[in-house]
């Protein structure tokens, strides 16, 4: 989505990939309205960019607030339980 005349500048989103029945569904949690899916991770992960891309869009059309990049706000957190 290249505008004439402006700079490209990189965001990165964390996104959430949840296995479903041999396919992937999506969220992006900057983007409560994005909820994708792909038959591979590959897939998935390309869907959640067009729809990031496409919100982004709509947002700064409609003069809404962009939500700033969160890549890092993605964490595993490793808990220990008793074995069954």
């Amino acid at each position: 989505m290249a505008v004439e005349g402006r700079s490209m500048v990189e965001m990165r989103y964390a996104v959430v990939l949840e296995p479903d029945n041999g396919a992937f569904s999506v969220i992006v949690p900057a983007f409560p309205e994005i909820h994708t899916f792909g038959s591979s991770a590959e897939e998935a992960l390309d869907m959640a960019r067009d729809a990031i891309e496409l919100s982004i869009a709509v947002r700064r059309d409609a003069g809404e607030e962009i939500p700033p990049p969160d890549a890092s706000a993605a964490r595993l957190v490793a808990v220990s339980v008793n074995a069954a």
